[in-house]
């Protein structure tokens, strides 16, 4: 079933949950927003959307500095009070997020950031390819095609959306959900600055997430 922008919207704004969640909501229920905030309560999501509201003005700010000073990042994550900043859970959280961003490099915290000029160009990019495919596609499926290409491309830059690099199988945003129904206050990563310094890491970045775990095990 085909789920607008406009309904994933309306029940992240109802609910507080991430974009994915309400989107896997409205598919199961047909659309239907009302069922849809049912279901993310009955899946566990709505103990996390319940603390959305309030006001997270308390955290800290992480560094993590990788490859001897070659790789440095600053990353703000915020909470509703000062208890909760100084919480193991709530420190080695923060402490993960700015691994993240080390190993995966985002630009961005969620697609709701990312510039409407850029995706418009990361389009019209992908159409080009998709057109000069050698074998030609009717305009429907290179249109889904694009559109894949174009949720791949918010997963890609988006922090929010990338794979944990410690468990794939879930995302920040799950990994953050996960520690707010465990701390029991709203948590939020406000912003992050990354910095990379040397022309000769160009040649490391294909294995550069595992170099960066192989760092932390050691």
């Amino acid at each position: 079933m085909q789920i607008s922008a406009s309904a994933v919207k309306e029940l992240r704004e109802i609910s507080g949950c991430g974009m994915m969640d309400c989107k896997n909501a409205l598919v199961a229920c047909e659309g239907n927003i009302e069922k849809a905030v049912d279901w993310l309560r009955e899946k566990g999501l709505a103990k996390a959307a319940k603390k959305s509201g309030r006001v997270a003005a308390e955290g800290i700010v992480e560094s993590y500095i990788h490859m001897g000073g070659k790789i440095g990042v600053l990353v703000e994550v915020n909470c509703e009070t000062d208890f909760a900043a100084k919480n193991e859970e709530f420190i080695a959280l923060a402490h993960d997020i700015a691994l993240q961003i080390a190993a995966s490099r985002p630009t961005y915290v969620r697609r709701e950031e990312v510039d409407a000029n850029e995706i418009a160009h990361e389009r019209e990019v992908l159409m080009a390819e998709a057109l000069n495919e050698p074998k030609p596609k009717p305009q429907n499926i290179i249109e889904k095609m694009v559109e894949g290409r174009i949720d791949k491309y918010y997963k890609d830059v988006c922090l929010m959306e990338q794979p944990f690099v410690k468990n794939p199988d879930i995302t920040i945003e799950q990994l953050v959900n996960e520690k707010i129904s465990k701390i029991g206050e709203k948590i939020s990563i406000r912003r992050f600055a990354r910095f990379e310094m040397g022309e000769g890491l160009q040649k490391r970045e294909d294995n550069f997430a595992e170099e960066v775990m192989g760092q932390m095990n050691k």
